[in-house]
Parts: structure tokens; C-alpha cells; sequence
């Protein structure tokens, strides 16, 4: 069976400037794939080469097979779409944006698909309003139950949870972890770096137009970032030598250790009685360390 999406060697140049720098990556079926990358790193460019908005210098995009290139019309019934901009419908009703949005794929009797992604996005009370009405956060759900009208088989999140309140996020993202569970494949990109942390199978990370490292967001963390450990200790600080050691003082010891390196043994390393340990506090290693890691070309 075809890859929901391939991306092969893509590039593209805005004059002297390469936006995009031979990136290649693919999502499985059912699978969130994260694209990370600070402002200007090619995400978005990215993302409107896989939706046709832009044209490629050079690379090819397929989609469940078919080449956006030779087939444009049918890969755009295979994706849904959510940029990063609000857009405003003018004097439509949410109901009736659907309507018109449904009507471009050549469906009819959408009634029943409308009401299911009205309640499940909470707009279900507010589908007579017009859209010009309607708050910042419920635009943003609009625009996703618009990428969903048609049924798509892969939807493109493209800053989904920008700017909204923190019950707005976590509802998109249960909705989103439901989709995939559905089967759909999601091409996400965000700079909350907990978001991709939590919804993400694996994840690529741009840096200046090139894709640096794709891995699953697990194998990410462990390679990438650090382990903090501070042990607190009872009574006289010992003397510690260790290469992980990063200070002492005020009768606690502050280790930075690899994500793959055991704890225990750390301390089977550093011979502390047990009698001699007060408390231990562990911080895991974060994709915001991986990340970091990666843009300061330390990887």
C-alpha cells in the first residue's frame, strides 16, 4: 500500500534565497509526524508544496501514489488543510461555510457529517452565528471541521493551537490523538514543543531550510537530551568527583547525565551511604532539549 505522503528531496528557492534544501521525509498510515523548526526554518513553505500553493524548484511529492504535480485534483480530495491564518467568511453562517466548503468536493447530504464535527469541535451552539462573530479559538475549530468535511485520509495541522486558551488545546488535542486512532495520518507543526512531545510518533527537525534529524519523538529525547539529578544530602557534603557532576553547594550535588543513563547507576558510581541521602530529584530529558540541541548544531 502507497505512504499516506513521501516527501523526496525537496527543494525551493525564492531568488537567491533557498527556502527548502533537499528535505525528504514520509508519514505512515494512522501516524503523527511532527515538523518542528523555528520561524523561518521552511515548515510552512513546506506544508503549501505538499497542498499545491507553492511550486517546488525541484523534488516530488506523492500522496497515498500520486505526484501533486501530474495529479493535483485528486491528491486535494485526500488531504485536509488548516493554515496557520484565521480566515474571515465574510456574512456566512458556520453551518453554512460547511455547506459551501462540502459543495467544492461534490457532496451532498452533508448534514449529518456537519452536525458530528460541529458538537465534536463544541460548535454546535454557535452554528447559526456568523462567522465574522464568532471568537478567535472558534475560528480555529471552524477551520478545522472545514479540513474535515470531505473525509480526508491525511490533514496538514499547520500551527493548529496558536493563540488559543488552555481548554481549547487540550480538546484539540484529544480530537487529534482520535484521529489517528481513526486511521488518519497528520502532518502537524507547532512551536509548543510539549504539543509535539505528547501527540507526536516522530518528529523531523528543520534548521535553515534543511531537515537536520527525523526519529520518533522517544529516540529523539534519549539521544539528544540530558538527565538532571540533584541529590540532597544529610549532614557533611562529601567530596564528589564525576563527569557528569555540574556543581556542589548548599548540601546539594547537581549531576547532567545522558536520558539513556541509569540513575542507579550514578549512584553506584558516586558509593553515598544511603544514610547520607536526604532526597533525589529527577528531571527527564525534554524534546525542548533535543530541539535546542539539534539548532545549536550539536547533534
Amino acid at each position: 500500500m502507497s505512504k499516506p505522503l513521501v516527501v523526496s528531496n525537496l527543494s525551493k528557492s525564492y531568488g537567491v534565497v533557498q527556502a527548502l534544501k533537499g528535505v525528504s521525509f514520509e508519514i505512515g498510515e494512522g501516524e503523527v509526524f511532527g515538523l518542528l523548526g523555528p520561524n523561518g526554518a521552511g515548515k510552512t513553505t513546506t506544508i503549501t508544496s505538499i497542498v499545491t500553493l507553492e511550486n517546488p524548484t525541484s523534488g516530488d511529492i506523492e500522496i497515498f501514489g500520486a505526484n501533486v504535480r501530474e495529479f493535483p485534483e485528486k491528491v486535494k480530495s485526500f488531504i485536509g488543510y488548516v493554515p496557520q491564518e484565521l480566515i474571515n467568511h465574510g456574512y456566512f453562517t458556520v453551518e453554512h461555510i460547511l455547506h459551501i466548503y462540502g459543495s467544492f468536493f461534490g457532496l451532498t447530504n452533508l448534514q449529518d457529517r456537519i452536525e458530528y464535527l460541529l458538537k465534536r469541535l463544541e460548535l454546535w451552539n454557535h452554528r447559526k452565528k456568523l462567522v465574522n462573530q464568532l471568537s478567535g479559538g472558534m475560528k480555529r475549530r471552524l477551520l478545522i471541521a472545514k479540513a474535515l468535511i470531505h473525509s480526508p485520509r491525511l490533514i496538514l495541522l499547520d500551527e493548529p493551537t496558536a493563540g488559543v486558551d488552555v481548554e481549547l488545546r487540550q480538546t484539540l488535542w484529544d480530537f487529534i490523538r482520535e484521529l489517528r486512532d481513526e486511521g488518519m495520518s497528520i502532518l502537524l507543526t507547532t512551536h509548543y514543543l510539549e504539543e509535539a512531545e505528547m501527540l507526536c510518533d516522530r518528529i523531523g527537525i528543520l534548521r535553515q531550510g534543511a531537515l537536520e534529524k527525523v526519529d520518533s519523538t522517544r529516540k529523539l529525547i534519549e539521544q539528544l537530551s540530558q538527565r538532571e539529578v540533584k541529590i540532597s544530602i544529610e549532614g557533611e557534603m562529601p567530596q564528589v568527583s564525576h563527569k557528569y557532576l555540574i556543581s556542589q553547594s548548599d548540601g546539594c550535588i547537581k549531576f547532567s547525565i545522558p536520558s539513556s543513563f541509569p540513575v542507579g547507576t550514578l549512584l553506584n558510581e558516586l558509593a553515598l551511604t544511603a544514610g547520607s541521602i536526604k532526597d533525589i530529584h529527577i528531571r527527564e530529558g525534554k524534546l525542548e532539549d533535543a530541539f535546542q540541541t539539534v539548532l545549536k548544531g550539536k547533534s
